[in-house]
């Protein structure tokens, strides 16, 4: 029991930290055009499959909700592949979404 505190303050730590992780929009376009587009249609593209939903409608549908898309991206579910993705490449990808988002 005495360890559940110091453990549970560390985790929020890393969970607020990882929030404000600033990302790379640039590099999280070029992960997503490299790793993504096979399914997902980045806005520049006319093609993908039609199960999976195009980065624009993630950007609107988790407008802001960080959390949900590092969540996702960390436990891909089926027919999404495990990309294993660093923290850093999280952070691009969820800058990336940001850029598509209208203010």
């Amino acid at each position: 029991m005495r360890y559940l505190v110091p453990l549970t303050a560390t985790l929020f730590l890393l969970c607020t930290t990882a929030e404000a992780a600033p990302g790379n929009a640039e590099a999280g376009r070029d992960l997503a055009a490299s790793s993504c587009s096979g399914c997902h249609t980045l806005p520049s593209a006319h093609e993908g499959a039609d199960t999976a939903p195009p980065f624009a409608n993630i950007a609107r549908d988790h407008k802001g909700d960080r959390t949900w898309v590092r969540t996702w991206l960390m436990n891909p579910h089926p027919p999404m592949k495990g990309l294993n993705l660093s923290r850093q490449q999280i952070d691009d990808i969820n800058a990336y979404l940001e850029s598509l988002s209208p203010p």
